[in-house]
């Protein structure tokens, strides 16, 4: 699906919380693969429930990242990234506000040295991220028939 009204996320880039970049294929490439091997290893339940948390936080924001790009946007707020996918992506809110949840929890671990999950948690933001990945890749192939709107530089 492709968005042509990218108002939302100039008027981010107007009052500076996002910054105009031409989109880059190599670069969303890597950030979909970063997104896909690590959400790949999420799913690896010999590992750690922290571990697989990690894994799937940073995947999300990979994948979530490769959908702003694309539309020729950079953030340097984490969460900002997640709050975008409304306009990058079409996300509803209660799908982005489980990114946004993931990410409070990852400061808070990462910040804190607490981190609370829980099995169903982390199941639900694998499959979460899982749809993401699909949906940010979708952007290339919705892109061979449609017209992306490129903020001016």
């Amino acid at each position: 699906m492709i968005f042509q009204n990218s108002v939302p996320l100039a008027n981010l880039a107007r009052i500076g919380k996002l910054k105009t970049e031409p989109p880059d294929a190599r670069e969303r490439a890597g950030l979909l693969h970063s997104a896909t091997v690590r959400l790949q290893d999420a799913r690896q339940t010999i590992l750690s429930l922290e571990s697989r948390f990690d894994l799937a936080y940073n995947a999300a924001h990979a994948a979530a990242l490769s959908a702003l790009r694309w539309h020729g946007y950079r953030s340097e707020n984490r969460y900002l990234v997640f709050q975008c996918l409304e306009h990058t992506l079409g996300f509803t809110p209660e799908q982005w506000l489980l990114l946004n949840q993931a990410h409070n929890k990852r400061n808070l671990a990462e910040y804190e040295g607490e981190l609370d999950v829980t099995a169903g948690f982390v199941a639900e933001l694998i499959e979460n991220v899982a749809h993401l990945i699909a949906a940010s890749q979708s952007l290339e192939i919705a892109h061979d028939g449609a017209t992306r709107t490129v903020p001016p530089p």
